[in-house]
């Protein structure tokens, strides 16, 4: 990048853009991200407990999310197709079994960062829970799709604090 060249998706007229990230050193990178399915206690047991007649709906939104990380630059308008090193999904009870936390993981070594990656894999996780789901349970909600934490790049580390 030009010294005094920002990235931004506009170009000098204005118009929308990919960034040009050509001259930025690659770097590692890694992005956590996290959402949340709320539903009844018997929805999250059946989910947990891999009764869903749709079959184990835990490893399906694992495999979704991972997809999705992968196909980010294909579903988000100007992102960049990245080579991700890892996604990871981690799916977990919590709130006495009224809701679902999942956390996405992505990482890579690239001149660009994983963000995106891991919000689309969360978002997608929990889009996938509730399809498998809501046959049993139409008023599930999915809430809390948040960027946790980020390291690498010029930007630095980033951790939610709330």
């Amino acid at each position: 990048m030009a010294s005094g060249q920002t990235l931004t998706h506009l170009d000098a007229k204005g118009h929308a853009r990919m960034v040009d990230v050509g001259d930025k050193p690659a770097t590692r990178r890694r992005a956590v991200a996290g959402a949340r399915i709320e539903a009844s206690p018997a929805t999250i047991a059946a989910i947990v407990g891999d009764t869903l007649k749709k079959g184990d709906a835990l490893a399906v939104a694992r495999i979704a999310g991972i997809m999705a990380a992968k196909k980010t630059a294909d579903l988000i308008p100007l992102c960049h197709p990245l080579a991700l090193s890892k996604v990871t999904l981690d799916i977990v009870p919590e709130d006495g079994c009224a809701a679902l936390a999942i956390t996405a993981t992505a990482e890579t070594t690239g001149p660009t960062g994983v963000e995106m990656e891991a919000l689309t894999a969360a978002s997608t996780a929990a889009l996938t829970l509730y399809d498998m789901a809501k046959a049993m349970d139409r008023g599930m909600r999915i809430t809390d799709i948040v960027l946790l934490e980020k390291s690498g790049g010029a930007s630095g580390d980033y951790r939610r604090t709330e």
